[in-house]
Protein backbone atom coordinates (compact mmCIF):
# COMPACT_ATOMS: atom_id res chain seq x y z
CA UNK A 1 0.00 0.00 0.00
CA UNK A 2 1.37 3.39 -0.96
CA UNK A 3 2.50 5.80 1.66
CA UNK A 4 -0.52 8.63 2.39
CA UNK A 5 0.62 11.97 1.57
CA UNK A 6 -1.10 15.07 2.63
CA UNK A 7 -3.54 17.32 0.66
CA UNK A 8 -1.33 20.00 0.89
CA UNK A 9 1.14 18.33 -0.89
CA UNK A 10 -0.40 16.92 -3.30
CA UNK A 11 -1.47 20.46 -4.16
CA UNK A 12 2.07 21.45 -4.48
CA UNK A 13 3.38 18.60 -6.74
CA UNK A 14 0.47 19.07 -8.94
CA UNK A 15 1.67 22.60 -9.00
CA UNK A 16 4.93 21.89 -9.81
CA UNK A 17 4.11 19.46 -12.60
CA UNK A 18 1.95 22.00 -14.00
CA UNK A 19 4.69 24.80 -13.66
CA UNK A 20 6.98 21.89 -15.32
CA UNK A 21 4.57 20.85 -18.32
CA UNK A 22 3.96 24.64 -18.70
CA UNK A 23 7.74 25.63 -18.89
CA UNK A 24 8.76 22.64 -21.56
CA UNK A 25 5.97 24.41 -23.70
CA UNK A 26 6.70 27.63 -23.72
CA UNK A 27 10.71 26.62 -23.69
CA UNK A 28 9.75 24.93 -27.42
CA UNK A 29 8.22 28.22 -28.69
CA UNK A 30 10.92 30.38 -27.65
CA UNK A 31 13.61 27.65 -28.33
CA UNK A 32 12.18 24.92 -30.17
CA UNK A 33 14.22 21.52 -29.41
CA UNK A 34 15.29 23.25 -26.03
CA UNK A 35 12.36 21.11 -24.13
CA UNK A 36 13.86 17.50 -25.86
CA UNK A 37 17.26 18.44 -24.86
CA UNK A 38 16.73 19.07 -21.05
CA UNK A 39 14.06 16.63 -20.47
CA UNK A 40 13.81 13.92 -23.34
CA UNK A 41 16.29 13.22 -26.11
CA UNK A 42 19.10 15.23 -26.15
CA UNK A 43 20.02 14.36 -29.68
CA UNK A 44 16.64 15.34 -31.12
CA UNK A 45 17.30 18.49 -29.06
CA UNK A 46 20.63 18.96 -30.25
CA UNK A 47 19.48 18.45 -33.83
CA UNK A 48 16.27 21.11 -33.64
CA UNK A 49 18.28 23.71 -31.91
CA UNK A 50 20.91 23.55 -34.46
CA UNK A 51 18.71 24.20 -37.31
CA UNK A 52 16.80 26.41 -35.45
CA UNK A 53 19.70 29.21 -35.00
CA UNK A 54 20.75 28.15 -38.44
CA UNK A 55 17.30 29.66 -40.04
CA UNK A 56 17.78 32.41 -37.05
CA UNK A 57 21.22 33.32 -38.44
CA UNK A 58 20.21 33.02 -42.34
CA UNK A 59 17.58 35.64 -41.60
CA UNK A 60 19.66 37.78 -39.67
CA UNK A 61 22.48 37.97 -42.49
CA UNK A 62 19.63 38.80 -44.94
CA UNK A 63 18.80 41.39 -43.16
CA UNK A 64 22.22 42.68 -42.41
CA UNK A 65 23.34 42.05 -46.56
CA UNK A 66 20.02 43.67 -47.53
CA UNK A 67 20.61 46.80 -45.65
CA UNK A 68 24.13 47.35 -47.26
CA UNK A 69 22.37 45.90 -50.55
CA UNK A 70 19.24 46.09 -51.31
CA UNK A 71 19.37 44.37 -54.98
CA UNK A 72 20.59 41.09 -52.88
CA UNK A 73 16.84 41.00 -51.47
CA UNK A 74 15.31 41.77 -54.30
CA UNK A 75 17.06 38.96 -55.97
CA UNK A 76 16.30 36.94 -53.59
CA UNK A 77 12.45 37.17 -53.41
CA UNK A 78 12.41 36.95 -57.39
CA UNK A 79 14.11 33.69 -58.08
CA UNK A 80 11.72 30.80 -58.56
CA UNK A 81 14.63 28.30 -57.58
CA UNK A 82 15.20 30.61 -54.07
CA UNK A 83 11.58 31.19 -53.75
CA UNK A 84 10.84 27.03 -54.01
CA UNK A 85 13.43 26.56 -51.46
CA UNK A 86 12.41 28.64 -48.98
CA UNK A 87 8.38 27.57 -49.43
CA UNK A 88 9.54 24.06 -48.41
CA UNK A 89 11.60 25.10 -46.13
CA UNK A 90 8.61 26.60 -44.54
CA UNK A 91 7.14 23.72 -44.53
CA UNK A 92 9.25 21.37 -42.86
CA UNK A 93 9.69 23.90 -40.61
CA UNK A 94 5.88 24.21 -39.69
CA UNK A 95 5.58 20.65 -38.96
CA UNK A 96 8.60 19.61 -37.36
CA UNK A 97 7.65 22.84 -34.60
CA UNK A 98 4.45 21.34 -34.38
CA UNK A 99 5.97 18.23 -33.65
CA UNK A 100 8.18 19.02 -31.13
CA UNK A 101 5.22 21.08 -29.46
CA UNK A 102 3.17 17.29 -29.38
CA UNK A 103 6.48 16.09 -28.12
CA UNK A 104 7.15 18.69 -25.44
CA UNK A 105 3.34 18.21 -24.30
CA UNK A 106 4.30 14.53 -23.83
CA UNK A 107 7.19 15.24 -21.96
CA UNK A 108 4.98 17.46 -19.43
CA UNK A 109 3.41 14.43 -17.74
CA UNK A 110 -0.71 14.92 -18.69
CA UNK A 111 -1.81 11.77 -17.30
CA UNK A 112 0.20 12.78 -13.99
CA UNK A 113 -1.41 16.50 -14.09
CA UNK A 114 -5.17 17.15 -12.48
CA UNK A 115 -8.20 17.06 -14.48
CA UNK A 116 -8.06 21.26 -15.33
CA UNK A 117 -4.53 21.26 -15.77
CA UNK A 118 -4.29 18.68 -18.17
CA UNK A 119 -7.67 20.27 -19.92
CA UNK A 120 -5.45 23.63 -19.99
CA UNK A 121 -2.36 22.34 -21.25
CA UNK A 122 -4.29 20.42 -24.23
CA UNK A 123 -5.88 23.62 -25.25
CA UNK A 124 -3.02 25.95 -24.74
CA UNK A 125 -0.69 23.17 -26.71
CA UNK A 126 -3.25 23.16 -29.48
CA UNK A 127 -3.51 27.01 -29.60
CA UNK A 128 0.58 27.33 -29.81
CA UNK A 129 0.60 24.20 -32.27
CA UNK A 130 -2.04 26.05 -34.75
CA UNK A 131 -1.10 29.43 -34.42
CA UNK A 132 2.61 29.01 -34.79
CA UNK A 133 2.38 26.20 -37.75
CA UNK A 134 -0.36 27.77 -39.45
CA UNK A 135 1.36 31.00 -39.54
CA UNK A 136 4.27 29.18 -41.31
CA UNK A 137 2.26 28.00 -44.04
CA UNK A 138 0.53 30.58 -44.59
CA UNK A 139 3.78 31.89 -45.14
CA UNK A 140 4.90 29.20 -47.16
CA UNK A 141 1.74 30.18 -49.32
CA UNK A 142 2.34 33.43 -49.70
CA UNK A 143 5.48 32.42 -50.95
CA UNK A 144 4.37 30.19 -53.53
CA UNK A 145 1.50 32.61 -54.81
CA UNK A 146 4.69 34.49 -55.48
CA UNK A 147 6.72 31.85 -57.15
CA UNK A 148 3.71 30.70 -59.08
CA UNK A 149 2.95 34.43 -60.23
CA UNK A 150 6.71 34.94 -61.21
CA UNK A 151 6.46 31.73 -63.06
CA UNK A 152 3.17 32.67 -64.73
CA UNK A 153 3.91 35.98 -65.72
CA UNK A 154 7.54 36.12 -66.78
CA UNK A 155 8.95 33.71 -69.01
CA UNK A 156 12.87 32.53 -69.26
CA UNK A 157 13.55 34.44 -72.18
CA UNK A 158 16.87 36.16 -73.31
CA UNK A 159 17.75 39.04 -71.14
CA UNK A 160 18.91 42.36 -73.28
CA UNK A 161 21.36 45.27 -72.39
CA UNK A 162 20.12 48.72 -71.59
CA UNK A 163 21.35 51.20 -74.84
CA UNK A 164 22.62 54.13 -73.74
CA UNK A 165 22.54 53.64 -70.49
CA UNK A 166 18.53 53.51 -70.65
CA UNK A 167 16.06 50.67 -70.67
CA UNK A 168 12.93 51.11 -72.64
CA UNK A 169 9.78 48.90 -71.99
CA UNK A 170 7.14 49.16 -74.41
CA UNK A 171 3.66 49.70 -72.56
CA UNK A 172 0.47 48.73 -74.26
CA UNK A 173 -3.12 48.53 -73.61
CA UNK A 174 -6.17 47.00 -75.56
CA UNK A 175 -9.52 46.22 -74.80
CA UNK A 176 -9.67 42.26 -73.73
CA UNK A 177 -12.95 40.80 -76.31
CA UNK A 178 -12.64 37.63 -78.58
CA UNK A 179 -11.68 39.46 -81.35
CA UNK A 180 -9.62 42.09 -79.62
CA UNK A 181 -7.21 40.97 -76.85
CA UNK A 182 -3.88 41.45 -78.10
CA UNK A 183 -5.27 43.33 -81.10
CA UNK A 184 -5.33 47.21 -82.43
CA UNK A 185 -3.83 48.96 -78.77
CA UNK A 186 -5.80 51.42 -77.84
CA UNK A 187 -2.43 53.26 -75.35
CA UNK A 188 0.93 52.77 -76.72
CA UNK A 189 3.71 54.50 -74.40
CA UNK A 190 7.04 53.82 -74.38
CA UNK A 191 8.80 53.85 -70.90
CA UNK A 192 12.66 54.80 -70.93
CA UNK A 193 14.39 54.48 -67.97
CA UNK A 194 17.45 55.38 -66.58
CA UNK A 195 18.88 51.84 -65.39
CA UNK A 196 21.19 54.00 -62.46
CA UNK A 197 18.45 56.23 -60.87
CA UNK A 198 15.16 55.05 -62.45
CA UNK A 199 14.53 58.67 -63.80
CA UNK A 200 11.90 57.96 -66.22
CA UNK A 201 10.13 59.45 -69.49
CA UNK A 202 7.14 58.39 -70.94
CA UNK A 203 6.68 58.49 -74.55
CA UNK A 204 3.00 59.03 -75.93
CA UNK A 205 2.27 57.74 -79.38
CA UNK A 206 -1.23 57.68 -80.67
CA UNK A 207 -2.91 54.75 -81.99
CA UNK A 208 -4.08 56.54 -85.38
CA UNK A 209 -0.79 57.94 -86.53
CA UNK A 210 -0.05 56.86 -89.87
CA UNK A 211 2.52 57.21 -92.76
CA UNK A 212 5.42 56.37 -90.49
CA UNK A 213 8.78 54.23 -90.99
CA UNK A 214 9.93 51.04 -89.58
CA UNK A 215 12.91 50.17 -87.63
CA UNK A 216 15.51 49.22 -90.18
CA UNK A 217 16.00 45.77 -91.71
CA UNK A 218 12.42 44.78 -89.75
CA UNK A 219 9.83 42.27 -90.87
CA UNK A 220 7.85 45.26 -91.38
CA UNK A 221 10.61 47.47 -93.01
CA UNK A 222 10.59 44.42 -96.18
CA UNK A 223 6.80 44.89 -96.12
CA UNK A 224 6.29 48.77 -96.51
CA UNK A 225 9.97 50.21 -97.40
CA UNK A 226 8.16 53.54 -97.40
CA UNK A 227 6.92 53.27 -94.49
CA UNK A 228 3.03 52.32 -93.68
CA UNK A 229 1.25 54.28 -96.04
CA UNK A 230 -1.24 52.40 -97.11
CA UNK A 231 -4.99 53.56 -97.16
CA UNK A 232 -6.30 52.88 -93.52
CA UNK A 233 -2.89 52.12 -92.12
CA UNK A 234 -2.50 53.29 -87.84
CA UNK A 235 -0.14 52.06 -85.88
CA UNK A 236 -2.83 50.42 -83.60
CA UNK A 237 -3.65 48.35 -87.35
CA UNK A 238 0.16 46.66 -86.95
CA UNK A 239 -1.17 43.75 -84.64
CA UNK A 240 -3.80 42.99 -87.33
CA UNK A 241 -1.77 42.88 -90.21
CA UNK A 242 0.41 40.76 -88.47
CA UNK A 243 -2.41 38.32 -87.59
CA UNK A 244 -3.51 37.89 -90.71
CA UNK A 245 0.40 37.44 -92.14
CA UNK A 246 1.74 35.44 -89.38
CA UNK A 247 4.31 33.38 -92.24
CA UNK A 248 5.98 36.74 -92.09
CA UNK A 249 6.88 36.26 -88.04
CA UNK A 250 7.87 32.80 -88.33
CA UNK A 251 10.46 33.41 -85.27
CA UNK A 252 8.40 35.39 -83.04
CA UNK A 253 6.12 34.44 -80.70
CA UNK A 254 3.82 37.07 -80.75
CA UNK A 255 3.42 38.43 -84.38
CA UNK A 256 1.27 41.83 -83.40
CA UNK A 257 3.22 42.68 -80.55
CA UNK A 258 6.71 42.80 -82.72
CA UNK A 259 4.81 44.82 -86.35
CA UNK A 260 4.49 46.53 -83.06
CA UNK A 261 7.38 47.04 -81.77
CA UNK A 262 9.12 47.31 -85.24
CA UNK A 263 6.72 50.41 -85.98
CA UNK A 264 7.66 52.47 -82.62
CA UNK A 265 10.82 51.71 -82.85
CA UNK A 266 10.97 53.41 -86.81
CA UNK A 267 8.86 56.33 -85.27
CA UNK A 268 10.83 57.18 -82.29
CA UNK A 269 14.70 55.64 -83.14
CA UNK A 270 14.41 53.94 -79.69
CA UNK A 271 15.50 50.00 -78.98
CA UNK A 272 12.43 48.63 -77.28
CA UNK A 273 14.04 46.09 -74.99
CA UNK A 274 10.73 44.45 -73.54
CA UNK A 275 7.31 45.25 -73.97
CA UNK A 276 4.15 44.69 -71.36
CA UNK A 277 0.67 44.52 -72.48
CA UNK A 278 -2.52 45.38 -70.02
CA UNK A 279 -5.89 44.11 -70.92
CA UNK A 280 -7.40 47.99 -69.82
CA UNK A 281 -10.97 45.43 -69.04
CA UNK A 282 -9.20 43.47 -66.85
CA UNK A 283 -6.93 46.57 -65.15
CA UNK A 284 -10.04 47.15 -62.86
CA UNK A 285 -9.69 43.86 -61.28
CA UNK A 286 -6.03 45.48 -60.44
CA UNK A 287 -6.68 48.80 -58.92
CA UNK A 288 -9.38 46.61 -56.96
CA UNK A 289 -6.78 44.31 -55.49
CA UNK A 290 -4.15 47.73 -53.98
CA UNK A 291 -7.53 49.47 -52.65
CA UNK A 292 -8.38 51.86 -55.21
CA UNK A 293 -5.96 54.88 -56.70
CA UNK A 294 -6.30 58.56 -55.90
CA UNK A 295 -6.90 60.61 -58.76
CA UNK A 296 -7.49 64.26 -59.33
CA UNK A 297 -11.06 64.74 -61.49
CA UNK A 298 -10.71 67.69 -62.91
CA UNK A 299 -14.27 67.68 -64.87
CA UNK A 300 -17.03 64.80 -64.77
CA UNK A 301 -15.99 62.05 -67.13
CA UNK A 302 -18.96 59.86 -68.34
CA UNK A 303 -18.91 56.77 -68.50
CA UNK A 304 -19.80 54.92 -71.57
CA UNK A 305 -20.99 57.18 -74.61
CA UNK A 306 -19.36 56.82 -78.09
CA UNK A 307 -21.94 54.24 -79.55
CA UNK A 308 -23.11 53.49 -76.10
CA UNK A 309 -25.27 55.31 -73.55
CA UNK A 310 -24.07 57.42 -70.91
CA UNK A 311 -24.65 55.28 -67.78
CA UNK A 312 -23.27 57.97 -65.55
CA UNK A 313 -20.22 60.04 -64.29
CA UNK A 314 -17.26 60.55 -61.92
CA UNK A 315 -17.65 63.29 -60.27
CA UNK A 316 -14.95 66.15 -59.87
CA UNK A 317 -12.45 66.37 -56.92
CA UNK A 318 -9.22 64.83 -55.32
CA UNK A 319 -11.02 61.25 -54.75
CA UNK A 320 -10.21 57.06 -54.55
CA UNK A 321 -11.40 55.52 -57.49
CA UNK A 322 -12.02 52.14 -57.70
CA UNK A 323 -11.07 49.75 -60.42
CA UNK A 324 -14.70 50.18 -62.62
CA UNK A 325 -14.23 54.63 -62.23
CA UNK A 326 -10.43 54.28 -63.14
CA UNK A 327 -10.87 52.15 -66.38
CA UNK A 328 -13.21 54.79 -67.35
CA UNK A 329 -11.37 57.63 -66.18
CA UNK A 330 -8.78 56.15 -68.70
CA UNK A 331 -10.82 55.49 -71.40
CA UNK A 332 -13.96 57.36 -71.51
CA UNK A 333 -13.83 59.33 -74.97
CA UNK A 334 -17.21 61.39 -74.57
CA UNK A 335 -16.81 65.10 -74.69
CA UNK A 336 -13.10 64.91 -75.37
CA UNK A 337 -10.65 63.45 -78.02
CA UNK A 338 -8.25 60.84 -78.33
CA UNK A 339 -5.08 63.18 -76.68
CA UNK A 340 -7.18 64.13 -73.70
CA UNK A 341 -7.96 60.74 -73.44
CA UNK A 342 -4.01 60.30 -73.55
CA UNK A 343 -2.86 62.74 -71.33
CA UNK A 344 -5.46 60.92 -68.15
CA UNK A 345 -3.99 57.79 -69.16
CA UNK A 346 -0.61 58.93 -68.39
CA UNK A 347 -2.20 60.50 -65.05
CA UNK A 348 -3.04 56.83 -64.20
CA UNK A 349 -0.06 55.54 -64.72
CA UNK A 350 1.81 58.18 -62.49
CA UNK A 351 -1.05 57.69 -60.17
CA UNK A 352 -0.30 54.07 -59.76
CA UNK A 353 3.70 54.06 -59.51
CA UNK A 354 3.14 57.20 -56.93
CA UNK A 355 1.08 55.34 -55.04
CA UNK A 356 2.11 51.52 -55.02
CA UNK A 357 4.12 51.08 -52.00
CA UNK A 358 5.96 48.17 -50.67
CA UNK A 359 3.94 48.11 -47.74
CA UNK A 360 0.72 48.15 -50.30
CA UNK A 361 1.80 45.58 -52.72
CA UNK A 362 3.10 43.31 -49.70
CA UNK A 363 0.18 43.50 -47.44
CA UNK A 364 -2.35 42.71 -50.51
CA UNK A 365 0.22 40.39 -52.37
CA UNK A 366 -2.42 37.56 -53.34
CA UNK A 367 -4.73 39.44 -54.60
CA UNK A 368 -2.22 41.46 -56.68
CA UNK A 369 -0.58 38.37 -57.73
CA UNK A 370 -4.17 37.06 -59.00
CA UNK A 371 -5.17 40.06 -60.60
CA UNK A 372 -1.71 40.53 -62.19
CA UNK A 373 -1.77 37.11 -64.24
CA UNK A 374 -5.39 38.09 -65.85
CA UNK A 375 -4.24 41.79 -66.61
CA UNK A 376 -0.65 41.51 -67.82
CA UNK A 377 1.23 39.68 -70.28
CA UNK A 378 4.74 40.52 -70.98
CA UNK A 379 8.27 39.08 -72.43
CA UNK A 380 10.72 40.32 -69.50
CA UNK A 381 12.26 37.28 -68.10
CA UNK A 382 12.47 36.40 -65.11
CA UNK A 383 15.94 36.74 -64.07
CA UNK A 384 15.44 40.96 -64.52
CA UNK A 385 12.50 41.27 -62.10
CA UNK A 386 15.03 42.20 -59.50
CA UNK A 387 16.23 44.89 -61.81
CA UNK A 388 13.51 46.48 -62.32
CA UNK A 389 12.22 45.94 -59.06
CA UNK A 390 14.76 48.16 -57.69
CA UNK A 391 14.23 50.75 -61.03
CA UNK A 392 10.47 50.90 -60.19
CA UNK A 393 11.71 51.72 -56.72
CA UNK A 394 13.68 54.63 -57.37
CA UNK A 395 11.26 55.82 -60.11
CA UNK A 396 9.02 56.33 -56.92
CA UNK A 397 10.98 58.97 -55.69
CA UNK A 398 11.41 61.15 -59.05
CA UNK A 399 8.96 62.99 -61.43
CA UNK A 400 8.49 61.01 -64.14
CA UNK A 401 8.68 63.21 -67.38
CA UNK A 402 6.34 62.65 -70.34
CA UNK A 403 6.36 63.82 -74.22
CA UNK A 404 3.43 62.66 -76.53
CA UNK A 405 4.10 62.85 -80.28
CA UNK A 406 0.19 64.84 -81.04
CA UNK A 407 -1.29 67.73 -82.26
CA UNK A 408 -0.14 70.37 -82.09
CA UNK A 409 3.33 69.13 -81.94
CA UNK A 410 3.11 66.17 -84.61
CA UNK A 411 0.68 66.18 -87.58
CA UNK A 412 -0.22 61.90 -87.00
CA UNK A 413 -1.44 61.98 -91.10
CA UNK A 414 1.97 62.99 -91.85
CA UNK A 415 4.17 63.06 -89.01
CA UNK A 416 8.02 64.45 -88.89
CA UNK A 417 9.68 61.48 -88.12
CA UNK A 418 13.22 63.44 -87.32
CA UNK A 419 11.37 66.54 -85.00
CA UNK A 420 10.49 62.92 -83.36
CA UNK A 421 13.47 61.82 -82.91
CA UNK A 422 14.68 64.99 -82.01
CA UNK A 423 12.13 65.82 -79.34
CA UNK A 424 13.14 62.12 -77.94
CA UNK A 425 17.26 63.09 -77.71
CA UNK A 426 16.20 66.28 -76.09
CA UNK A 427 13.73 64.73 -73.59
CA UNK A 428 16.43 61.96 -72.65
CA UNK A 429 19.03 64.51 -72.27
CA UNK A 430 16.97 66.42 -69.80
CA UNK A 431 15.78 63.63 -67.85
CA UNK A 432 20.34 62.60 -67.77
CA UNK A 433 20.86 66.24 -66.65
CA UNK A 434 17.91 66.42 -64.13
CA UNK A 435 18.80 63.07 -62.39
CA UNK A 436 19.28 63.85 -59.20
CA UNK A 437 18.26 67.79 -59.02
CA UNK A 438 14.57 66.97 -60.55
CA UNK A 439 13.02 68.31 -57.53
CA UNK A 440 15.02 71.31 -57.54
CA UNK A 441 14.20 71.77 -61.00
CA UNK A 442 10.22 71.50 -60.44
CA UNK A 443 10.62 74.10 -57.80
CA UNK A 444 11.76 76.63 -60.30
CA UNK A 445 9.25 76.05 -63.11
CA UNK A 446 6.41 78.71 -62.18
CA UNK A 447 3.82 77.25 -64.19
CA UNK A 448 2.28 74.87 -63.72
CA UNK A 449 2.91 74.41 -60.46
CA UNK A 450 4.80 70.86 -58.81
CA UNK A 451 2.23 69.46 -56.47
CA UNK A 452 3.60 68.19 -53.56
CA UNK A 453 3.39 64.28 -53.46
CA UNK A 454 0.40 62.86 -51.71
CA UNK A 455 -0.92 66.07 -50.99
CA UNK A 456 -4.36 67.53 -53.77
CA UNK A 457 -2.71 68.61 -56.93
CA UNK A 458 -2.51 72.48 -57.48
CA UNK A 459 -5.65 73.54 -59.49
CA UNK A 460 -3.74 75.70 -62.73
CA UNK A 461 -5.73 77.85 -64.57
CA UNK A 462 -5.88 77.70 -68.36
CA UNK A 463 -8.31 75.78 -70.93
CA UNK A 464 -9.47 72.02 -70.27
CA UNK A 465 -10.93 69.36 -72.65
CA UNK A 466 -12.46 66.12 -71.25
CA UNK A 467 -10.58 66.51 -67.67
CA UNK A 468 -7.45 67.59 -69.16
CA UNK A 469 -5.77 70.92 -68.78
CA UNK A 470 -4.93 72.27 -72.22
CA UNK A 471 -6.67 71.42 -75.26
CA UNK A 472 -6.02 69.82 -79.24
CA UNK A 473 -5.16 73.23 -80.48
CA UNK A 474 -2.21 74.48 -77.65
CA UNK A 475 -1.55 70.40 -76.68
CA UNK A 476 -2.50 68.63 -73.23
CA UNK A 477 -0.26 69.51 -70.18
CA UNK A 478 -0.06 66.15 -69.37
CA UNK A 479 1.18 65.26 -73.05
CA UNK A 480 4.22 67.17 -72.60
CA UNK A 481 5.42 68.14 -68.68
CA UNK A 482 8.89 67.82 -66.99
CA UNK A 483 6.41 66.53 -64.38
CA UNK A 484 3.94 64.85 -64.58
CA UNK A 485 2.46 65.02 -61.25
CA UNK A 486 2.13 68.63 -61.55
CA UNK A 487 -0.51 68.28 -65.14
CA UNK A 488 -2.45 65.82 -63.29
Amino acid sequence: MPPATSPGLDDRLARVRFRRALTLLLMTLLLPGSAQLVAGRKDVGRIAIRAWLSVVGALVLVVLVGLVWSGFVLWLFSSTFVLGVIRLGLFVLALAWAALFVDAWRLGQPLGLRQKQRLAMVGLNGFLCFSVAGSLLFASHMVGVQRDFITAMFGDGTATDSTHGRYNVLLLGGDSGADRWGLRPDSITVASIDEETGHTVLFGLPRNMANFPFREGSVMDEQFPDGYDCEGCYLNGLSTFAADNEELFTEYDDPGVEATIEGVEGITGLDINYYAMVNLKGFRSLVDAVGGVRLNVRARIPIGGIGAPVTGYIEPGVQRLNGFQTMWFARSRSGADDYSRMARQKCVMNAMLDQLSPQVVVSKFSAIAEASKEVISTDLPASELDRFVGLALKAKAQPVATVSFVPPLVNTAAPDIPLIHERVAQALERSQERGETAEADDREKPVPERAARGKAPVTVPGPMTGGSLGSMAEGYVANDATDLSSAC
